[in-house]
């Protein structure tokens, strides 16, 4: 497989000491994330943990009747498959690309091997996995007491924030299942942030035009999220 992207790419492993990097990076494989995979279903075993380079990773809490909403996403600051380093072996989300690109696995034995035996490795993925539990908690927070226009607002920066550019091809439906929304809630909201300039959206082409004026209509609960994931990297 010709992947573009080196594991440098994702900040995490970037962000370990040399010798942990190179064991990690030995055992890595190129792994190809194309819209709507499926990377793992709630309960799954997990046999591998995802590195992300460029693409994005939803995570997404499913009921017994279908409906879902995403509590996180992960981009290339971070890994898909947290309860490996927790003790577990499954999870209790799905993990479904929300943005293709590329990426790399390891297998979970592998990785948690890894984990047991480097202070610096155990140090950085338990702070990640820090940062990962306040956005869900902001994103929980954010979807109970936020207007729907705010919750798009942090949806899309934290979006922009795991891509190289400015774009996102994502329709309504897709984002409304996301968010965890109907539809016509979306569309609402999208309309609005149009109108004032925000952003353009067309056949499920989104461009960010003004991101300070996402930021300034954006509820705390994003940069929250933000300050400790630059945190995560300064520990």
């Amino acid at each position: 497989m010709d992947i573009p992207l080196t594991p440098h790419h994702n900040t995490l492993i970037n962000a370990l000491p040399l010798v942990d990097q190179e064991q990690l990076i030995a055992s890595l494989e190129p792994y190809s994330m194309q819209l709507g995979d499926v990377l793992y279903e709630s309960a799954q075993v997990l046999k591998y943990v995802y590195f992300p380079a460029d693409a994005i990773v939803s995570l997404l809490y499913v009921m017994e009747n279908g409906a879902s909403a995403e509590i996180a996403v992960v981009g290339g600051e971070g890994m898909v498959g947290t309860p490996v380093i927790m003790g577990s072996n499954t999870s209790s989300c799905r993990a479904v690309v929300q943005s293709a690109g590329y990426g790399y696995r390891i297998r979970a034995s592998t990785l948690k091997h890894l984990f047991d035996h480097s202070h610096a490795v155990a140090h950085l993925l338990l702070r990640y996995t820090q940062a990962l539990i306040t956005q869900i908690t902001q994103t929980a927070v954010c979807n109970r007491h936020c207007v729907l226009e705010q919750q798009l607002c942090r949806w899309l920066l934290l979006s922009l924030d795991r891509l190289p550019k400015t774009e996102l091809i994502m329709t309504q439906e897709l984002i409304a299942n996301m968010l965890g929304v109907r539809r016509e809630g979306v569309t609402e909201a999208a309309g609005k942030l149009q109108r004032q300039g925000l952003i353009s959206y067309s056949r499920g082409h989104i461009h960010v035009l003004n991101r300070s004026g996402l930021e300034r209509m954006a509820c705390e609960c994003y940069q929250v999220v933000r300050q400790e994931y630059a945190a995560l990297l300064n520990a």
